[in-house]
């Protein structure tokens, strides 16, 4: 019976009957549909596909192509052997699989990005191909499963105006960090979630470089410490802190789970999308609960509170009014200008220029994601 309703699958999306496995593997599961947004100018699917293991057997995933459900004859991306087991994580940990892959009843999450060509459809469905290896008397056998459909969201991103004026900022976050914000999930109210997927962490820097004046110890010297937080849309205001303490130097202790945020503000754009800002200066959020805010409007200050490694802002949009409590979504902003980027984040640390952009590429973006550790200006001063 699952035979027969696999191959029946594989036969609408016009996918050989081959494809299906011919005994328990892999079950296959989208959680949050995706939406495409374009960051640094590349328009992107960004999600999750976890892979939960029911063969009774440890079985090693070698290959993970995935499928435009409509055109499924060319994969739209796939990674292999080390690189896809970089991709990987074991659920609830930020533990990639070994060479013995995944053992029976074990789950994991494997966090994908598809890059779209310039002038092509966004999919309406994609499919997932799972090639994998188990080890029989025979010695390792191949086979490969197919699943993990989900209808890709056709919304656009939510356009935002800047969180912040000026620049030059950082846009600090990085898809492959073990514990950086895509790789962090929260299993809180019965339901696992990344409620950060595309949160950006935004350091001040000036014109040479440098993050921080004098004693980088102390939080108070840190360019960008004090900074308005602006509204990034006419919204309204559902929740706030402003009391949690915060250390003076960088020697800021870890804190309880429902206080790594320290101070912050969550607006409602409508639509069931929140935004989230965090690590506000103690005493500067100038909303509260039930106000109605403007575009623009400053409504904090950037500082330290919660869990910090140096005064910056945390910003992102999730469907959930907490700041913990929901899925994260994309989004883009309206306008800002790129002045280049970090290819090695050494360099940010050491107070090292960035490396600029080339003189005869755009700067000016619309309706972008910046990329990770591009360095961007905003209007105002």
């Amino acid at each position: 019976m699952i035979r027969s309703l696999l191959l029946m699958l594989l036969a609408g999306l016009s996918m050989p009957a081959a494809a299906a496995a011919s005994h328990p593997s892999f079950d296959l599961q989208v959680p949050q549909a995706p939406t495409a947004v374009t960051i640094g100018g590349q328009r992107q699917l960004v999600y999750e596909l976890h892979a939960t293991n029911y063969a009774g057997v440890g079985m090693v995933p070698t290959k993970l192509e995935v499928l435009d459900a409509d055109a499924p004859e060319k994969p739209l991306a796939s990674w292999a052997g080390p690189t896809l087991l970089a991709r990987m994580a074991i659920a609830g940990t930020d533990r990639s699989p070994d060479a013995h892959g995944l053992p029976a009843g074990v789950q994991a999450v494997i966090y994908v990005e598809v890059t779209l060509p310039v002038g092509t459809r966004v999919p309406r469905r994609l499919i997932h191909r799972l090639t994998y290896e188990t080890t029989t008397a025979h010695g390792p056998e191949s086979d490969d499963v197919a699943g993990g459909v989900v209808a890709v969201d056709q919304r656009g991103p939510v356009v935002l105006a800047p969180p912040l004026r000026g620049g030059p900022w950082l846009a600090i976050y990085d898809a492959s960090v073990p514990r950086g914000h895509r790789r962090v999930m929260f299993a809180l109210d019965g339901q696992a979630r990344i409620p950060a997927r595309f949160a950006i962490d935004w350091f001040r820097l000036d014109a040479r470089g440098r993050h921080v004046r004098g004693d980088g110890q102390a939080v108070a010297n840190w360019l960008g410490y004090g900074a308005d937080v602006l509204a990034v849309a006419d919204a309204t205001v559902v929740a706030t802190r402003n009391d949690y303490p915060e250390s003076p130097t960088l020697k800021n202790p870890r804190h309880p789970l429902g206080e790594g945020s320290g101070n912050f503000v969550s607006l409602d754009l409508g639509q069931g999308r929140y935004a989230h800002y965090e690590h506000l200066r103690p005493g500067s959020v100038r909303v509260h609960a039930g106000e109605h805010v403007q575009r623009g409007q400053v409504i904090g200050a950037l500082g330290f509170s919660g869990d910090s490694t140096g005064p910056h802002l945390h910003f992102h949009v999730s469907d959930g009014a907490a700041p913990l409590a929901g899925e994260g979504l994309p989004f883009v902003i309206a306008r800002y200008e790129v002045l280049g980027d970090y290819p090695d984040l050494d360099d940010f640390d050491a107070g090292r220029a960035w490396r600029a952009l080339p003189a005869q590429s755009a700067h000016g973006r619309q309706a972008e994601m910046p990329a990770p550790s591009a360095v961007v200006a905003f209007p105002g001063n």
